[in-house]
Order: structure tokens, then sequence, then C-alpha cells
């Protein structure tokens, strides 16, 4: 079952002689419950690709429909909401808010939300994650994993249409970075999670369920039909 379509993405900053195409009619489909990694150089297009995806910018042309829903037909408010519900965003640097624990940075959406946190579904969370003896921990009494396994926790608790994941390993040692792999994958496999992650590493890559290769904006490997 489908839950991305990327249709004739085009995003173009600039103009005349300094216009830059970060994308130039992207297309792909990702189904419910996959695990993709979107790779490729620094300037590729990657990040840019994901953005638009999270709905954080919006592009030139194209559209994205996720769960049937082309993104772009709703206004910004009604854009913000629909992300907030259903995008689940992992960051590099983790994101934390420095003053809430982990129980309260992973129910921070839920909370802006104005939604109640199930206590159950939350220690489940808490057990998936390794982090159920660290849940009044803050972000500064935490090492570079469990953070990074708080904000990934932070995504998941909305139970999100996606989850993008972008270089969620690139601030942390091998021995983390494997371990936060690890945990992508179960959550892909045990609660079906729908996963798109951006990664520099082929290795990491190379765990997912299809690789989708970008260079100068084009998708040279993957889709684009």
């Amino acid at each position: 079952m489908e839950i991305l379509k990327v249709q004739n993405l085009t995003k173009i900053y600039g103009k005349g002689t300094t216009k830059v195409v970060a994308l130039d009619n992207v297309s792909f489909k990702v189904d419910k419950g996959e695990f993709v990694a979107i790779v490729g150089a620094s300037g590729s297009g990657k990040s840019t690709l994901l953005h638009l995806i999270g709905g954080v910018d919006r592009p030139t042309s194209g559209n994205i429909y996720i769960d049937g829903k082309n993104i772009f037909d709703f206004d910004d408010d009604k854009l913000a909401i629909f992300r907030r519900r259903q995008i689940g965003l992992i960051y590099q640097f983790y994101n934390l808010i420095p003053i809430l624990n982990v129980e309260e940075n992973i129910t921070l959406p839920l909370q802006l939300d104005n939604r109640e946190v199930d206590k159950k579904t939350l220690n489940d969370m808490l057990k998936l994650l390794g982090l159920d003896a660290r849940k009044n921990h803050l972000p500064s009494e935490l090492s570079g994993g469990q953070q990074q396994r708080t904000s990934i926790g932070r995504a998941l608790i909305t139970n999100p249409a996606l989850i993008l994941a972008d270089e969620p390993t690139g601030n942390l040692d091998s021995k983390a970075s494997d371990e936060i792999v690890a945990l992508l994958k179960k959550t892909n496999k045990e609660l079906k999670q729908t996963i798109i992650m951006i990664t520099h590493n082929m290795e990491i890559a190379k765990l997912a369920d299809r690789i989708i290769r970008l260079e100068d904006g084009k998708i040279i490997m993957g889709e684009n039909s």
C-alpha cells in the first residue's frame, strides 16, 4: 500500500546567474512499512527533498502525496498541524529541549497538540528505546546515543505516517551509530513504521529495504517515473 508519492518535484533557489536547481523533476513512491535510504554527495539535493516531504518547505513545482493527501493543498496552518501529527522528524543533533527530561521530551508533540499521553504506550516506548531507567534524566545527563534514542521516541510517539531521519547517526561514534540503526530497523519491523533516512554512509544505507541515490538534484538510482 502506497503511503508516499513524490511527483515531478522541482525546487529552484534564486534567479538568473544565482539560480540553483536543488531538485530536478524527482518522482518516486514509498509503500507503507518500507525503510528507504536516500544517499548522495553534499549538494545533491537530499536534504532539500527531506524538507519538502516533511512540509518544512514548498516546491517550485510538483506534488507530494502522503496517505493520499496532497500536502501542498494545505495552507500553512493546516500543513503545520498535518506535519505535527503525521511526520516524525529525527535530526542529526537531536534538537531536544534541555530543561525537559526524557519522558517530557518524548511526549512533547502530544502536549503541543493537546492530546493525552497514554501511560502504557509511553512505558512501552521507553522500554523499546532502552530508556525506562533514564526517563527522568535531562538531555545533559545522557550520552549522545541516549539523546538520539529520545529524539526517535519523540518522532514515534504520535504514530505518524512517516518517520524522516536526517543523518541520524552523523553525530555518533560507530557503536552508538550501530545501535541507532538497529533501533530504526526494529521500529520498522515491529511497529511497521515507514522510515525515510538520509545518510552519507553506504554501509548504513544498505540496511534499508531500498536505496535512492541523488546526484545534482536528480535520481540516478532507485526510481523516477
